[in-house]
Formats: C-alpha cells, sequence, structure tokens
C-alpha cells in the first residue's frame, strides 16, 4: 500500500555512471539513465518489440538502445529508431517524470500531469558548506511503512543497537508526538546523560569532553509519501540542548528516504547530515560506516518482522503510546491511498459514460 502521486528517490547520481540501470518502484519496472547531455531520464523497463529489458541496453546520445535487437527508445517513451524497420507505427511506452536534486535522483511513478517539481522535499543541508553528509542503500525485504514505524518511534535503540546509540535512559524518557500541519513530530529529550559510544566519538569529534554529562535529543518528523528526517545530537547538560551554541555540541539530522519496491520490499536510502567539521572527509566516511553497521542491524529486526506478519496474518498487534508516531503517519498514507482510489473511480466512471 503506497501513494503513487508523489516523489520518490529512484536512485543516487553515481549509480548511472556506468549506463542504465534497472530498478523496481512503487510496483513498476523502470530503466533510469543519463543521456549524453547530461539529463536523467526514466522509462518502462520494456521494449516494444519483444518485451526485453532496456536497463540491459546502453546509452546512444540522450536516447536508450535496448541489448537485444538495437532498438532506440527516446526519453519520451517514442520508438526512434530500429535497424531495417519503420518504426512509426510503433507502440509508445511509458516515459516518467525524474529530477535530479540535492544528490538524489527523484521519480514519480503517479500520474504525470500531476508532477510537481516544487512537492520535492527541500534539504536545507545538501548544498550549505556548514554541512557534510554521507549515507548509503540498503534493499530491505519489507513493507516500507514498518521502516516508517521504525523511524517514528526510537525506543528500540536501547534494545537494538546496545553498544552504540543506545543507553537505558531511552526508556525512562517520555515520548511525545503531534502534528506540524502534515508532518508527524516526535520527539524524547534525555537531561544530564552520559552520552552513548557513538555521540562520544562524535563529541570528541567536535573538541568536546565525551564523559562530561549531556542533554540529548531525538526528533524525528514523517512527511509523505515516506520520508522521515531526524534531528539528533547532544550538548553539554545545561548549555540549552536542541538549541545550544555549535561550540557545545555535536549534531546531525539523520537522513530516511524509503522507496517502496513491492508491497514487501523497499530501498531505503539513508545517511547522516552532520553540522560538525564538515570538511573532515575521514569522519564523514567514519560516521558513514559506523551507521551503516547500525542500520544493518534494523535490517535484520524488520525482515523477521515482515516474515512474521506474512506467516501470522491475522495477528492482532498491539498500539501503545510509543506508537504513536507511527500510526499517525499510517493514517497520512492511508488517506493518500484512498484518495487516489477515489480519483481512479472517478476517472474510470467518466470514461465509461463517453464510451
Amino acid at each position: 500500500m503506497f501513494p503513487k502521486n508523489a516523489w520518490y528517490i529512484a536512485c543516487t547520481p553515481d549509480e548511472l555512471a556506468d549506463g542504465p540501470l534497472g530498478r523496481s518502484l512503487c510496483g513498476q519496472r523502470v530503466a533510469l539513465y543519463r543521456g549524453a547531455g547530461g539529463q536523467v531520464a526514466a522509462l518502462e523497463d520494456f521494449c516494444p518489440h519483444r518485451g526485453a529489458a532496456l536497463s540491459l541496453g546502453r546509452v546512444v546520445g540522450d536516447n536508450l538502445m535496448c541489448g537485444y535487437h538495437g532498438l532506440v527508445m527516446g526519453c519520451d517513451g517514442k520508438t526512434v529508431s530500429m535497424p531495417m524497420q519503420r518504426v512509426g507505427g510503433f507502440p509508445c511506452i511509458r516515459s516518467y517524470p525524474v529530477v535530479e536534486r540535492h544528490g538524489f535522483v527523484w521519480l514519480w511513478p503517479g500520474d504525470a500531469a500531476l508532477a510537481d517539481e516544487a512537492a520535492i522535499p527541500a534539504l536545507p543541508w545538501s548544498d550549505n558548506p556548514e554541512w557534510a553528509f554521507g549515507g548509503g542503500l540498503y534493499h530491505i525485504g519489507c513493507d516500507y511503512r514498518l521502516m516508517v514505524d521504525n523511524l517514528m518511534d526510537l525506543t528500540h535503540e536501547a534494545y537494538v543497537h546496545v553498544g552504540s546509540i543506545g543507553q537505558d535512559e531511552i526508556d525512562a524518557s517520555p515520548v511525545r508526538t503531534r502534528m506540524e500541519g502534515e508532518t508527524v513530530v516526535t520527539s524524547r529529550i534525555m537531561q544530564n546523560v552520559t552520552a552513548p559510544p557513538f555521540w562520544q566519538d562524535a563529541m570528541r569529534a567536535n573538541g568536546l569532553d565525551p564523559d562530561a554529562p549531556v542533554d540529548r535529543w531525538q526528533i524525528s518528523r514523517f512527511t509523505a509519501p515516506s520520508h522521515v528526517l531526524i534531528d539528533v545530537g547532544v550538548a553539554l547538560a545545561g548549555k540549552g540542548g536542541f538549541e545550544a551554541a555549535p561550540e557545545y555540541k555535536a549534531s546531525a539530522v539523520v537522513v530516511d528516504f524509503m522507496t517502496p519496491e513491492t508491497e514487501t520490499s523497499h530501498w531505503y536510502f539513508w545517511g547522516m547530515a552532520r553540522h560538525f567539521k564538515p570538511e573532515d572527509a575521514a569522519l564523514t566516511a567514519t560516521i558513514r560506516e559506523g551507521q551503516g553497521r547500525i542500520f544493518s542491524q534494523d535490517l535484520d529486526v524488520l525482515e523477521a518482522q515482515q516474515r512474521n506478519l506474512r506467516t501470522f496474518p491475522d495477528r492482532r498487534l498491539l498500539a501503545l503510546n510509543i506508537d504513536a508516531g507511527g500510526v499517525q503517519a499510517r493514517r497520512i498514507i492511508d488517506r493518500l491511498v484512498q484518495a487516489e482510489k477515489t480519483m481512479t473511480t472517478a476517472a474510470d466512471a467518466a470514461e465509461a459514460q463517453l464510451a
């Protein structure tokens, strides 16, 4: 269950460096490529001749050549040429709206007429020299909504991520959930605690005493269709917490973009935008490596959870106060999906009347 009239991350630019990329997104097979002019394009991964995968072909100018019989498709989904054939009557294939922005390639899998580039989320840190970013990609065999649940309730850190970002005080600190327009926000503040190992390393890197007591914050923000950005960090206790001056804290934004592949699998684009020592490339690499290990622990838990839900589809699950953020996020997703179904039904009815 996923909205289609929305922008999702399809890939990162480096994934297109060696030629076309085939990827399933929102239940659709898509071929992405970068033309000779530098523009990224996205086509249905289906050659109209014999149904071969266009992603196995090669880029020719700004077009995509099928690797089976040499048929060339334009970025608009129309056949351009084929050896020894007249292609004027060849059927078109689907072309998708695609935009390269913020270091990602965004794709709109729904009605192309509704695609609005202004709806791509703003990521202020992406082109700000005061910030550094490092991230990666996981393919995870679970419903993307399970990852949304995971990120909107960080209670699991005390159990899944022991030795890195987990600590006992997480359990002892209340979670608060609120709405900011169409954004779901969950927050947890821990005051006068010892920083866990990951944040001790960050404090040390930023010239702070890693053994000093700190105020720690976790503020998760969900926006549709599947984006969760989390303000995280620690500041020397009593210096203002989240609002502390830069010299007293180590802070970052955990970046989470989930793109559904199927109903039970998704692409997870993750990373951390760091607001200290942005010039330190070695630190960026170290944090990326550590964060990758942390997220791999979530992967094991979530895939096992999906297997259980598939085995016991009728089991009723509990919804506790710590789950409020995920519950609110799912309500927004459900509302968007239902609106699209209603729109499709209305369009079908109108078409039937004209027939």
